[in-house]
């Protein structure tokens, strides 16, 4: 990996020809990102790449590119068919240039040329934290991710993450269930939930307000290759990240090592170290990662103020806090998750 920065100046006063030019640029997965952005630079615009041949792009991007898949015509067909794909979802598409794509990640060094979004983005400046870690926590950091989303969800700091099973998904849950916003990013279009079984949590976060993106066009498969480039864009997104759990290997490793190379604030969560679901966390904290144990140290360190007030300021006597934990519940005030109550407000 690189040192972060920016790529290049805005383009200006693009017409629809040159638009659809860079959304076909998002179906070429022969080139990186940082190429794409080395062929518009060099040429002065998008157009003028699909007038070029397999040999003279080679050229251009110093690489040697075998490939049968450079088919000009074919790939602006395929560029029209996603605005279409996108109309009917209701989707939309950005790109690097436009004044809503997110500051933070048009600062590392290869940002997408293009972002694919349902719902709405948090607004340029919001702070936004990345969850991630395993697909098979462990109870206790399952429960630490999900408190965790749902405490930074209620001051209003958006969570990121990959909508997988796990950890990911137990901080957007946290994180909606509190009434804050989310961002999935996904490794494939955003036209499909994967794994499946997250299509409720999907579902609420839209509802509540929140975005999934991809920089994958509508159509694309959750490709093995995708995943470890889409967590860049996790870290990219956000000021910092936390690894709740991590084993050896773990794909949110890769994540901690995007943050670090962008510049992001990376802890790793005191719940996710013990044991061999932990060793890849314990890792990192043993090499000087701090250690958190919930949403107010990250807030300490950010020099904000939790909200939270004690339960028992709230709440009466033992033998009446079930049945008020429920009016309080109905009321909306609080959610019971895992067999704990979270509170709202």
């Amino acid at each position: 990996m690189k040192a972060a920065h920016a790529i290049l100046p805005f383009v200006r006063g693009m017409d629809e020809h040159e638009r659809l030019c860079l959304l076909g640029l998002s179906h070429v997965e022969f080139l990186r990102p940082r190429e794409k952005f080395t062929l518009i630079t060099i040429m002065k615009g998008a157009a003028p790449i699909f007038d070029l041949a397999l040999a003279d792009i080679a050229r251009l991007v110093g690489r040697k590119l075998s490939t049968r898949l450079w088919q000009p015509g074919q790939i602006l067909d395929s560029a029209r068919q996603t605005q279409n794909d996108l109309t009917e979802c209701g989707a939309q598409s950005i790109f690097y240039w436009d004044t809503g794509y997110p500051a933070q990640l048009r600062e590392i060094y290869d940002p997408p040329v293009t972002l694919f979004i349902r719902g709405t983005l948090p607004d340029n400046g919001d702070a936004l934290a990345g969850i991630v870690g395993t697909r098979f926590p462990t109870g206790a950091a399952r429960t630490a991710a999900f408190r965790l989303g749902f405490d930074l969800g209620r001051e209003g700091i958006c969570v990121v993450s990959g909508l997988a099973r796990g950890i990911d998904r137990e901080a957007h849950e946290g994180c909606v269930e509190a009434g804050g916003r989310s961002v999935a990013v996904l490794g494939n279009g955003i036209d499909r939930i994967y794994p499946v079984s997250s299509r409720p949590a999907a579902r609420a976060l839209l509802d509540r307000g929140g975005a999934i993106l991809s920089e994958y066009p509508p159509g694309v498969p959750p490709l093995q290759y995708h995943f470890p480039a889409r967590n860049r864009i996790i870290s990219g997104l956000c000021r910092a990240v936390v690894i709740v759990q991590a084993p050896e290997r773990s794909g949110a490793l890769i994540t901690a090592e995007y943050a670090l190379d962008q510049g992001r604030d990376l802890w790793v969560h005191a719940a996710g170290i013990p044991g061999s679901a932990g060793a890849g966390t314990g890792r990192l904290a043993d090499a000087g990662a701090p250690v958190i144990s919930g949403a107010a140290d990250i807030l300490r360190d950010w020099g904000m103020s939790a909200t939270a007030f004690p339960i028992d300021s709230r709440h009466g006597s033992a033998a009446d806090f079930s049945s008020r934990t429920l009016e309080e519940e109905l009321d909306g005030n609080c959610a019971v998750h895992g067999g704990k109550t979270y509170w709202r407000t």
